[in-house]
C-alpha cells in the first residue's frame, strides 16, 4: 500500500486578475478531494475561494511590491476549511451588500455569509495588506 502525503495548508500566489482564480480553484479542489475532504464542502470551499479572488481582482491592489495576491486554504483536524485571500487593500472596506433584484453584482459576501460559519477581515503586513477570509464548517 501508498500512503499518500496530503497538505492540511496550502499558499499560492496569483496573479492581480482573472487567469489566476481557475488555477488556485483546481489546486484546491484536487487538495481537498486528495485530504478526504466530502464533495459538499470541496464544492462550497471552490466557490468562496472564487468569489474572494474576484472580489480583490476588483476592488483591490495587488499587493506592495508586485502583481499578485496571496490564496490560502488549511484543514483542521475536525475537517473544517479556512480559506484566505490577501491583497494590496483597496478604497473600500469588504462588506456584504444588498444590492437590487436587477444588479448584475453585489451577492458575493452575501452568498459566503450563507456557506460559513464565519469570515471576517484583518489588516496585516506588508503595510496596507488586508486579508478577507472564511471559515467552511465540516458537514
Amino acid at each position: 500500500m501508498v500512503t499518500q502525503q496530503v497538505p492540511t495548508s496550502s499558499s499560492m500566489s496569483v496573479p492581480h486578475g482573472p487567469s489566476g482564480v481557475a488555477t488556485a480553484r483546481r489546486r484546491l479542489r484536487r487538495e481537498l478531494r486528495e485530504s478526504g475532504a466530502s464533495e459538499s464542502i470541496v464544492d462550497d470551499a471552490v466557490l468562496i475561494l472564487s468569489e474572494l479572488l474576484s472580489n480583490s481582482c476588483r476592488h483591490a491592489r495587488p499587493l506592495a511590491g508586485g502583481q499578485g495576491i496571496e490564496a490560502s486554504w488549511s484543514q483542521d483536524g475536525d475537517g473544517s476549511v479556512t480559506i484566505s485571500v490577501t491583497d494590496g487593500g483597496g478604497p473600500t472596506r469588504p462588506r456584504a451588500g444588498v444590492p437590487s433584484v436587477t444588479a448584475r453584482g453585489g451577492r458575493g459576501l452575501t452568498i459566503i455569509t450563507s456557506l460559513c460559519r464565519a469570515w471576517g477581515v484583518r489588516d496585516g503586513e506588508p503595510s496596507g495588506a488586508v486579508t478577507v477570509w472564511a471559515v467552511l464548517s465540516p458537514i
